[in-house]
């Protein structure tokens, strides 16, 4: 539902009165949704997004109290106006007792209808803004930590979530993209339609093409079925493609037709399908660098980073971890039936000098470690892995330091000592590189990090091949 929508039910066996409500709300701009009985009303619900209800008192079968009961229970907050007759107006004053928000005696005025309908459109707009900041509220919670780059990310998904642009998500892998997508879906207008995700690197494109935009029966072998794409099955709602820097640009100009012109063709059809979806898109790679390379297009660049949003790698936010490691603990615990009270002073120092490649998702992996293989309630740096107890991790897999080749990449004068987390990461890439025999594959497992993630570092502290 968008902001500017006026839906409204009307529930009254009576058809004459609902055309005639219905002529006098349509012509005021307003939506209108009708019910025979109070059964039919019910059933409808679900289907339904509300802004009013106008219920007939009196009616066969169910009646407008029990009714008005029902929506309530359902629908909290909903603002229900009750018709009555002239003569059964202590009813409808024993109904706003109960919950209603205005009655009407039958017929009504024109303008009193459309005064009353006017009030009720506000209170529900403003019903709907409280709990959509309700909402935000506790979705930014659940992203753990109080630095000031954190604050400025919760910042902008509560700005940036109540709007209808797509939004661009950057940030290395592990720091909680999908956590911001999913703020900035209950923090939107959209909150109570799906947030459908897709992570467009999980699989091949001809897949990847079926899973967002659907088939029709005998599309291909073994399409027996019509089946919507994710594109349909987000309709109303949320749409967030996870690391949509993996599209191949075939599938690119594809999402690029379906963001700009609102339709998509599922395969094996000559039909196009409407649709009504927010993307919210997201990346570990740098796109802009990608499309002076030629392999992202521009105007889908463009399309999608309406607003961006950068999540701060752990590294420069360590202030940030020892509320992480409170959050990280009592959830681990939970899951490894393992009673953990707290850690050492030098286990919460060593983990926040060291940079954190692989971010929060690797902080969890250290600690779910630490936890299993912990013998007390408090942890301490024996149960670190090397690699985060020294501040220059190098393990070596088929070879030594000693038998490696000269790396062909220029690395900097070795230093005792760093003067920043990025001087000790950079520094920590080169030794694991010399250690390693400049073997990138074995280099990324030495340091427990993807090969993806591994490359990305080298081109951010300018250790790439010349």
């Amino acid at each position: 539902m968008t902001i500017n929508d006026k839906n409204v039910l009307i529930v009254d066996d009576e058809p004459s009165l609902r055309l005639l409500i219905r002529a006098i709300l349509e012509d005021d701009g307003w939506t209108v949704h009708e019910a025979v009985s109070g059964e039919q009303a019910l059933k409808m619900l679900p289907s339904l997004t509300l802004n009013t209800a106008l219920i007939d008192m009196r009616m066969d079968g169910m009646d407008g109290m029990t009714l008005l009961t029902e929506i309530h229970a359902k629908v909290p907050g909903l603002p229900i106006i009750m018709l009555t007759a002239y003569g059964n107006v202590g009813s409808a004053v024993v109904a706003m007792k109960h919950g209603a928000f205005d009655y009407l005696t039958k017929p009504a005025d024109n303008e009193e209808l459309k005064a009353v309908m006017a009030k009720a459109l506000d209170y529900s707009r403003l019903v709907g803004e409280n709990k959509r900041l309700r909402s935000a509220v506790e979705a930014t919670e659940r992203m753990i930590g109080n630095s000031q780059a954190m604050r400025d990310v919760k910042e902008l998904i509560e700005q940036a979530g109540p709007s209808e642009a797509t939004i661009l998500v950057l940030g290395e892998s592990g720091t909680g993209k999908e956590l911001v997508a999913e703020g900035l879906h209950r923090a939107s207008h959209r909150a109570n339609k799906p947030l459908i995700k897709v992570n467009c690197a999980a699989l091949p494109a001809n897949l990847l093409e079926s899973e967002l935009f659907g088939y029709v029966k005998g599309a291909f072998t073994g399409a027996t079925i019509n089946k919507p794409g994710r594109f349909q099955l987000a309709s109303g709602g949320t749409l967030f493609l996870d690391e949509i820097g993996e599209l191949e640009q075939v599938l690119q100009a594809k999402i690029l037709r379906a963001i700009q012109e609102k339709i998509v063709e599922p395969l094996g059809s000559v039909a196009p399908v409407e649709t009504d979806v927010r993307i919210i898109a997201a990346t570990n790679r740098n796109l802009k660098e990608e499309v002076e390379n030629g392999t992202f297009r521009e105007d889908l660049f463009y399309r999608l980073s309406v607003l961006e949003i950068r999540i701060p790698p752990l590294r420069e936010r360590p202030s940030d971890i020892p509320a992480l490691v409170a959050h990280l603990l009592e959830k681990l615990g939970r899951k490894n039936n393992k009673k953990v009270r707290s850690v050492s002073p030098s286990f919460l120092d060593a983990l926040s000098r060291y940079g954190w490649p692989g971010n929060v998702r690797e902080l969890e992996n250290v600690l779910e470690r630490a936890i299993i293989l912990s013998r007390s309630e408090v942890l301490g740096t024996e149960l670190l892995p090397p690699q985060v107890l020294s501040p220059s991790p190098v393990a070596v897999k088929g070879g030594s330091a000693e038998s490696a080749s000269k790396p062909d990449y220029v690395p900097l004068p070795r230093k005792t000592t760093s003067t920043s987390l990025d001087d000790a990461e950079r520094q920590a890439l080169i030794d694991a590189l010399e250690a390693n025999q400049d073997h990138r594959e074995r280099t990324a497992d030495a340091l427990g990090i993807s090969r993806r993630t591994l490359q990305y570092k080298l081109k951010k502290y300018g250790l790439t091949r010349r």
